[in-house]
């Protein structure tokens, strides 16, 4: 029986309950997900001391659970959810097409929504051909077989190795942890990746003495030409999240890299593939982050806020020449790759509202206005003791906490419940990004809250750490 229905019961049988009989019944359900449910990111055991919340529904900005406790979804659901939960727009939109056609296989049929929203996505991005898969990771795994397989059928089959930074996280498939540098994630299947290289991140955080955020990019993107001068014959595509690495603890950097990548790709015929999959659909304060920096990859990845948070759906967007290379008489040359929901009509009729919303709502000049009220009241933080490197980004923002215990993201994480707060730590970074549809009064019930979870955190007792929290 699914959560929401079990919520409902509780709350039918919670007038003839006790606390205690109450407080029971909730502890029942969450054994039986323990029991059941493999939870992601998680170490199953930790849920002996640190319950899972379950929640019962969400409004806009907030999560209630089954005793109406509501928490603040700062994190935005692992960064899907644009425009709060239940959105009336979103759910309007799949209920229409919802009552014409649910699904249906996209190998040798096509429909209304998938053909629209690619021809959208090609509106917006300057690059054509949409190629669909159901989350971030199939994306990249996407990108980097049409990379290579571009080479092969150019004749450059020994074009088939990636470069990627210092710190990136891609996905957790077997390919993508072969672009991905976050150990956690990528260590126990060393067996498993294949080697590629590693470029310089052109983290800011990085900057010495009178350096700026743009010397430190300067200086990284010299390190990839180092890379591509001697490897250039057999590198495929350069992948890389414009302006923002998130697994790497919001490492926010200035646009001169994009910039300088483009142009040493274009000097060493290699691809440029960028990851927006977290920092599309406004992240960064532009619609798209490359935007900033006035490029266009050879390929693009999108995800997570396309629908708006309601389904999961990917896209891989390319240039006209990447897609001529497949398109022949040969079979093998063609690129047979597919995912059984491909362009899935729903997520496509949610994803088509969710363009719809930027449009009538002018989110992207919207969100400069937000962003620059709630800076403002975030940067409240930087005056913190025991902080450092306060930085924004658009829709963006983190801090890095000095605490030298191990666990803070876990006591952090505890802790920011407590004060009705959703926040997940990635290792001693504390960050924001919330739906773009909280207001002022709730940006301030975060800040109040993360202050206090803060002082509790770096009090607390020490815990086991736990970088993957993310």
């Amino acid at each position: 029986m699914e959560i929401s229905k079990v919520c409902m019961q509780e709350k039918k049988l919670e007038s003839k309950m006790s606390p205690a009989e109450h407080a029971t019944n909730n502890d029942n359900l969450l054994a039986r997900s323990r029991a059941a449910v493999w939870h992601p990111c998680t170490q199953m055991k930790r849920l002996e001391t640190l319950p899972l919340v379950p929640i019962e529904r969400g409004e806009g900005v907030w999560l209630y659970d089954c005793d109406g406790k509501r928490y603040l979804d700062s994190v935005s659901s692992w960064w899907v959810n644009l425009f709060g939960h239940g959105e009336p727009r979103i759910k309007a939109a799949i209920k229409t097409q919802l009552d014409k056609l649910e699904h249906v296989m996209l190998a040798g049929f096509t429909h209304r929504p998938v053909v629209e929203l690619s021809e959208r996505l090609g509106e917006l991005t300057g690059l054509g051909h949409a190629f669909y898969g159901s989350d971030g990771a199939s994306a990249t795994e996407i990108a980097l077989k049409m990379s290579a397989h571009y080479w092969k059928n150019s004749g450059r089959a020994d074009k088939n190795r990636f470069v990627y930074l210092a710190g990136s996280y891609h996905g957790e498939t077997v390919g993508a942890l072969s672009v991905t540098d976050v150990p956690v994630f990528r260590s126990a299947y060393s067996s498993l990746v294949r080697d590629n290289f590693i470029a310089p991140s052109p983290d800011s955080r990085l900057a010495g003495p009178g350096e700026t955020a743009k010397d430190v990019a300067e200086a990284a993107a010299n390190g990839l030409a180092a890379i591509f001068a001697a490897h250039h014959t057999e590198i495929a595509a350069i992948i890389l999240e414009p302006l923002v690495q998130g697994a790497a603890g919001m490492a926010m950097y200035d646009p001169h890299y994009l910039v300088r990548v483009r142009e040493l790709c274009d000097r060493y015929q290699i691809h440029l593939i960028a990851d927006e999959i977290a920092v599309g659909f406004g992240r960064t304060g532009t619609l798209f982050a490359c935007e900033q920096a006035a490029i266009k990859p050879d390929l693009l990845c999108v995800s997570k806020g396309i629908t708006g948070g309601f389904l999961p759906l990917a896209a891989v967007l390319t240039t006209n020449e990447i897609y001529a290379a497949f398109y022949d008489e040969d079979v093998t040359r063609g690129f047979l790759h597919s995912h059984s929901y491909t362009g899935n009509p729903l997520a496509c009729a949610a994803a088509l509202a969710v363009l719809a919303i930027f449009a009538s709502d002018n989110v992207i000049a919207a969100n400069a206005e937000r962003a620059a009220r709630w800076s403002t009241r975030f940067a409240t933080f930087a005056q913190h003791p025991r902080v450092s490197h306060y930085r924004n980004t658009g829709m963006i923002w983190a801090f890095d906490v000095a605490d030298e215990r191990p666990g803070f993201a876990q006591r952090m994480y505890r802790a920011a419940l407590a004060e009705g707060l959703l926040l997940r730590p990635i290792g001693n970074t504390v960050y924001f990004m919330p739906p773009y549809v909280m207001q002022d009064d709730e940006a301030d019930w975060l800040v109040q809250g993360t202050a206090r979870a803060l002082e509790v955190a770096l009090g607390g007792q020490e815990e086991q750490d736990d970088a993957a929290i993310a």
